[in-house]
């Protein structure tokens, strides 16, 4: 089958996975997420995964805490996501790797950029677990960096609750237009909130393509690699 996309990185927030509930893990929300990343991969699309932790904390949010502490937690809840995720896609027989960004060798792979890149050419799925490994660094940013490293074709940037990029919020403004397409510099420039400016600067100096989707209906990732129009766009016109 002919895909627009050979190689993806799928960066999905720790929200999304809580399903309805306002934290945790919803294990049907994960089984069906990966689902059809199994029937992407078996269209021959190369698929690498950033999850983010805010089911579990926010490292940017925390009070009275020291900030670089918070977000080392916060890298920890995005290690737990990954290897849900890593037991969801094996029990479809999807075969998976987990790189994590700080070591824990008794439970996945260093993040070693050579290796995953050799696993994802033999169609296995790579999670990228632990953030940047650095804190101050939002997971928004690992996807950006990931991204450049493995050399992927564009970001899909899965978002709970919108499907799309919209010049206000839709849930508090009705009025709100939704964007088919935008530039790097427009989402810097209006300050909208679709991923921090570090990520975005990054995907925008390395020339990587943004598409922001709902990852309500998880059938639009199959979609978009087909070539659909669905979610807003961001790239250097």
């Amino acid at each position: 089958m002919d895909c627009k996309y050979k190689r993806i990185l799928l960066k999905i927030s720790g929200e999304a996975l809580a399903g309805g509930a306002d934290h945790g893990i919803d294990a049907e929300t994960v089984m069906k997420i990966s689902h059809v990343i199994k029937n992407v991969t078996e269209m021959g699309v190369e698929v690498a995964l950033v999850v983010g932790g805010g089911n579990f904390w926010r490292g940017a949010g925390a009070k009275d805490m020291d900030r670089t502490t918070s977000d080392y937690m916060g890298v920890l809840g995005t290690i737990i996501n990954g290897l849900a995720f890593q037991d969801a896609l094996e029990k479809i027989g999807v075969e998976t790797r987990v790189q994590t960004a700080i070591e824990m060798r008794q439970i996945a792979e260093p993040y070693i950029r050579r290796k995953a890149v050799r696993h994802l050419e033999k169609g296995r799925v790579v999670i990228f677990s632990g953030g940047s490994g650095n804190p101050y660094f939002s997971t928004d940013t690992t996807a950006a960096l990931r991204a450049a490293e493995i050399n992927a074709d564009i970001i899909l940037l899965a978002k709970n609750g919108v499907d799309g990029v919209y010049s206000d919020d839709p849930k508090k403004n009705p009025d709100s237009k939704k964007f088919d397409e935008l530039k790097y510099i427009d989402i810097l420039k209006n300050g909208l909130k679709i991923m921090d400016s570090t990520a975005t600067s990054l995907c925008m100096d390395n020339k990587i393509p943004i598409l922001v989707f709902g990852i309500e209906n998880p059938e639009n990732i199959e979609k978009i690699v087909k070539g659909e129009n669905i979610g807003t766009i961001i790239e250097e016109v």
